[in-house]
Parts: C-alpha cells; sequence; structure tokens
C-alpha cells in the first residue's frame, strides 16, 4: 500500500492527556490486556478506559492491533533492506505493485540517494534472488537496487512508542 497523508493526518493533533498516554504505553506493552486490567493499572474505571481507547480509535492515533511475529520462528531466516532508485514518472506503479508483495514488509518513499526505502523478508537466500531477479530487475523504471541483509536484530518495535 502505497501511504500518503491524508487531510485528516494533515489536521491538528489529537489533545492526549497524561492518561491518554499512559493507555498508549501500557497497550504498545500488551495489545491484549482487558479495558478492566487496564484500568485498574492506571487508576481509572473499565468504562472510561474503553472510551478513551474508543476516542483514540476515532480520531486515527490508535491506527490497529497486531501482533508481532518473530520471523525466524516460523521458518523465515532472511531479512533485507533494499534501496531503490526509480525514474520518477514509474514510482507511483512500482510502489503499488511492490507494496502487494508478500515478502515486502514496508515501503517507503524518501528522500536522499534512493527513492524508496524497503524491508522484506525471505524463507532462503534462494528465495530473495527469486525476488530480485523476477520481482524487482525485472520492473520498468527501477535504474539501481541496493540490498543489505540483515545479521543481528538487535532491536524490533512495531509501531510507535511515546
Amino acid at each position: 500500500m502505497v501511504y500518503v497523508y491524508s487531510e485528516q493526518e494533515q489536521m491538528p493533533p489529537f489533545e492526549m492527556d497524561e492518561l491518554d498516554r499512559n493507555i498508549l504505553e501500557a497497550l504498545h506493552e500488551n495489545g491484549r490486556i482487558s479495558y478492566t486490567d487496564l484500568g485498574k493499572m492506571i487508576g481509572v474505571s473499565r468504562v472510561a478506559v474503553q472510551a478513551r481507547i474508543n476516542a483514540m480509535m476515532e480520531a486515527g492515533v490508535i491506527e490497529r492491533f497486531t501482533v508481532v511475529i518473530n520471523p525466524a520462528k516460523v521458518g523465515i531466516q532472511v531479512s533485507a533492506f533494499f534501496n531503490v532508485d526509480i525514474e520518477p514518472q514509474f514510482l507511483d506503479h512500482v510502489a503499488e505493485e511492490l507494496s502487494k508483495e508478500p515478502a515486502v514488509t514496508s515501503l517507503y518513499h524518501m528522500t536522499g540517494p534512493s527513492t524508496l526505502h524497503m524491508h522484506g523478508i525471505f524463507t532462503s537466500n534462494q528465495e530473495l534472488q527469486k525476488f530480485l531477479l523476477e520481482k524487482l530487475y525485472a520492473m520498468p523504471g527501477i535504474s539501481r537496487v541496493d540490498c543489505q541483509m540483515l545479521l543481528k536484530r538487535y532491536k524490533s518495535r512495531m509501531g510507535m512508542k511515546l
């Protein structure tokens, strides 16, 4: 998916207080915590927690709840970062096509020497090679691909922590 800031995101930021921040911090640590347990943890009722979370969801502060999977535990052995230079007239088309690829976990339009910055995960070096040869190198408009493989993960965080 190509991510473009919408008009809603250009509106003034959601006014969060300390209670909202505490809720977000607790959810960031454990997205499965019940409203009741979360309320007890931060000193408010279940109803208050639910109302705050619903308000933050409606305002787009909380985009979604998800699970973080350890890639190595499910047979995904190769993690690679790509810097992809693209001719300007092909940018949107290439971004849309790459966003459809299951191996692509993130895709960003960047400033600097590269047009797109992308992360992908693969079960093997052979799967990575196939992706490079059959997908990236075959796409019209791509002028350069720099691929760097991850050796060791020291920290990985999904979402944003306040």
